[in-house]
């Protein structure tokens, strides 16, 4: 049974709109308390928001939208008391959430509000679930604490959100554990569990970025749907302004902690007034023709970002010597880049991988990853792959580079079935092969410093005479990939996501790949970053002579990135043909299907005086 607002406190409220805001934030500043370096430890208080005003109305949806270190997240967070311990709100903000000031409440009053009121699904759904209980045991749980409801009704009624958020065999499902379901089925048990208590508000903290783009849209149009059934307001915090157009009421654009523009949707995207806003919105690729450069921040703002990322040049840069540079066999070589050619570096035939995998307690069952995939890759293009999560995208490119073992099939790398050598036989290979990760904090080793990070490959492929010529080779890639000498001293933590694929890349490039396999690399990145890290690619590949199989999930990339596309479905290959070719005119229903799941809002297609009202 629900229990009476006012019983615990809280003015009752009408879920019907009215010309007063759910949430209303004025001057909302935030710091955090750090300490300073040095033996004698003082601390200082940081400002990371900056007197942000804004107001979610009754019933809509309000996007909070920047690049990463913009205070997105942690204005959200101070709406729902989920703030550090080092965090200090300014005592002169303010945020009324139905008339009552967050800014001031108590433990007892958040315990009231949090997760009944207010609700919020995270961005990575599997840091959020609790990986040894089912899915079942937790929705139960926002329902006893909440609804307080018995064992049996929470059951009962865990079921029915789970149909109601789109889980097929509901009844089967709710015993599950996280780790048995899919990304996108995952994200819908944290919607589920944050619609549990019929909230006012919920907070969706960039609820698809990691997601597949027909999986990104059913997501996106479940809590839209649901934001209608159950009378929500919503506060939708991304980087993409393309699901923001499609989506959002209103938009309030954020940088450097501070608000620089808000306003309807509709008119943003028609006139947007900040240069900033002008920036996020030209930076995405686009889905109705290839760029020969994708702009960047920089390009639209005269100051210099805080960001501390460092913005490739436009300008084609020209690679400098590596003084005393050795091949794998002790050689000095003089750099040789590779013309674009019709001749395969690499040749697929036939590739077949499956996966042994546990069914009950002593039987075991064959599920296919990978089947009978063929496709050539010419010397200096790029294969962008595309498809849903399980289509074997990921598969397909760790079997091509032997970290699967393959079932069947040839892969002919410079004319050598790869496939039949040895370990000992393949080993001059991975020098030539490498990949570059989606996630580089999780493939870069915390423990190591970035000099450790490049050095250990070169150590292993006999790249370098010695140590010192080592580093200066580090300093070169670093150079190459725009990071300064100094990033050699840090750690991984110490650089933000766009670096941290910086040093991925050039880990890579001290090995002088002639192959680099991107899986989803910048999948997770701000649409600037993104933007910087594809022009890189772009000028190393025109530089280096390199070949790139470029798997993603964001069709608007591979526009911008590749001279041929593969789709893949259910481990089998539909369709593949030349980029400009296949997106002009797709063959296939499913890449129809895909194409169609895009979000294309961008600022040439909002013309003035036609935005959303």
């Amino acid at each position: 049974m629900n229990m009476d607002d006012s019983s615990r406190g809280w003015p009752a409220s009408s879920r019907s709109p009215s010309a007063s805001p759910l949430v209303s934030v004025r001057d909302l500043s935030i710091g955090f308390s750090l300490p300073t370096p040095g033996w004698r430890r003082r601390y200082v208080l940081t400002p990371v928001v900056d007197q942000v005003s804004f107001d979610i109305g009754r019933q809509q949806m309000v996007a909070l939208v920047g690049e990463s270190g913009s205070g997105k997240s942690v204005s959200a967070m101070s709406l729902i008391g989920l703030l550090p311990q080092n965090a200090r709100i300014d005592p002169g903000s303010t945020i009324l959430f139905d008339g009552m000031d967050l800014v001031r409440a108590r433990e007892p009053d958040w315990r009231a509000i949090r997760g009944k009121k207010v609700s919020m699904i995270f961005q990575e759904p599997m840091s959020s679930l609790n990986p040894v209980l089912t899915v079942g045991y937790q929705i139960g749980e926002v329902l006893r604490k909440h609804q307080r409801l018995g064992a049996a009704a929470a059951r009962q009624r865990g079921i029915a959100l789970l149909e109601e958020v789109g889980i097929a065999a509901a009844a089967s499902r709710i015993d599950a554990y996280p780790s048995q379901l899919s990304g996108g089925q995952q994200q819908r048990v944290m919607i589920a569990m944050a619609i549990a208590s019929e909230p006012e508000l919920l907070i969706a903290d960039e609820p698809t970025t990691a997601l597949d783009v027909t999986v990104q849209a059913q997501v996106m149009e479940l809590l839209k749907r649901l934001q209608q059934a159950y009378r929500m307001s919503v506060l939708f915090i991304t980087h993409d302004l393309a699901l923001v157009g499609r989506h959002a009421d209103s938009v309030v654009v954020m940088r450097h902690g501070r608000a620089v523009e808000q306003g309807a949707t509709g008119r943003i995207f028609a006139a947007p007034a900040h240069p900033y806003t002008r920036a996020l919105l030209h930076c995405r690729p686009r889905m109705d023709e290839r760029a020969d450069r994708l702009p960047v921040i920089g390009d639209y703002l005269q100051e210099a970002t805080s960001s501390r990322e460092i913005a490739v040049s436009p300008n084609p840069m020209v690679l400098p010597a590596c003084p005393g540079h050795h091949g794998v066999d002790g050689v000095t070589r003089e750099s040789t880049v590779p013309r674009p050619d019709a001749t395969p570096i690499l040749d697929v035939r036939g590739l077949c991988k499956n996966f042994r995998v546990r069914d009950g307690v002593l039987g075991h069952r064959i599920t296919p990853g990978v089947q009978d995939i063929s496709f050539s890759l010419q010397r200096g293009r790029t294969l962008g792959v595309v498809g849903e999560s399980g289509s074997g995208k990921s598969t397909l490119g760790l079997t091509l580079l032997r970290l699967h073992q393959a079932d069947a099939g040839a892969v002919r790398f410079d004319g050598q079935d790869i496939l039949a050598l040895s370990e000992a036989g393949f080993a001059p290979f991975r020098r030539r092969l490498q990949i570059v990760f989606q996630n580089p904090y999780a493939s870069l080793n915390p423990r190591f410093t970035v000099w450790q990070i490049l050095a250990e490959p070169m150590r292993l492929h006999g790249i370098g005479v010695d140590d010192d010529e080592r580093r200066v080779l580090a300093m070169h890639w670093l150079a190459r990939v725009g990071l300064p000498p100094d990033a050699l001293r840090r750690y991984p933590h110490e650089f933000s996501g766009g670096q941290r694929q910086r040093i991925a890349i050039a880990r890579c490039l001290t090995l002088h790949p002639e192959v680099l396999v991107c899986d989803e690399s910048v999948s997770a990145l701000d649409v600037s970053v993104q933007a910087q890290v594809l022009n890189l690619l772009r000028d190393l590949q025109q530089e280096l002579g390199l070949s790139y199989l470029f798997i993603s999930h964001d069709l608007a990339v591979i526009r911008y990135i590749a001279d041929q596309v593969m789709v893949m479905r259910h481990g089998r290959v539909v369709e593949l043909a030349p980029a400009a070719q296949l997106f002009d005119a797709p063959q296939h229903d499913y890449t129809r299907t895909l194409m169609a799941a895009v979000p294309t809002a961008t600022a040439q297609q909002w013309p003035a005086g036609n935005g959303l009202p």
